[in-house]
C-alpha cells in the first residue's frame, strides 16, 4: 500500500502562490512510480494538472496555463506543486495520486493510490 498525505492547502488572494505538498509512504519506489496532481472544483469534474516521474521527467495539462510546476524530492518521498499567479477560477480541492503506471495517471485517470485532498481558495 501507498499513502499519499496533501498539506499546503489555503486562502490567497488573486496574484498569489501558493506551493502544496505530497508526503508518500509506503510500498512506493520513486524508480518504478508517477506521482500526478489533480484538481476538483465544486460541481465540475475532476481535471488533471500535472505527472512527474523520476526518470521520465514531468508532463503538463492545460489546467493551469502554464502557472503550475511539478517537482519531486526524491531523498524525501515528497511531491509538490507550486502555482502562481492564481486566480478564483483555481479554487478547488487538490489531489495528488501515484500509479506504477503512467496511463492510469494520465490516460485513463484512474491512479491506483490518492491523498485525501488539500483546499485551495483563491479570492478575487
Amino acid at each position: 500500500q501507498v499513502q499519499l498525505v496533501e498539506s499546503g492547502g489555503g486562502s490567497v488572494q488573486a496574484g498569489g502562490s501558493l506551493r502544496l505538498s505530497c508526503a508518500i509512504s509506503g510500498n512506493f519506489d520513486m524508480r518504478n512510480h508517477y506521482v500526478g496532481w489533480y484538481r476538483q472544483a465544486p460541481g465540475k469534474e475532476r481535471v488533471r494538472i500535472a505527472a512527474i516521474s523520476a526518470y521520465s521527467g514531468s508532463t503538463y495539462y492545460r489546467t493551469m496555463e502554464g502557472r503550475a510546476t511539478i517537482s519531486l524530492d526524491k531523498a524525501n518521498s515528497m511531491a509538490y506543486l507550486q502555482m502562481n499567479r492564481l486566480k478564483p477560477e483555481d479554487t478547488a480541492i487538490y489531489y495528488c495520486a501515484a500509479s506504477p503506471e503512467f496511463g492510469n495517471i494520465w490516460i485513463t485517470e484512474r491512479p491506483d493510490y490518492w491523498g485525501q485532498g488539500t483546499q485551495v481558495t483563491v479570492s478575487p
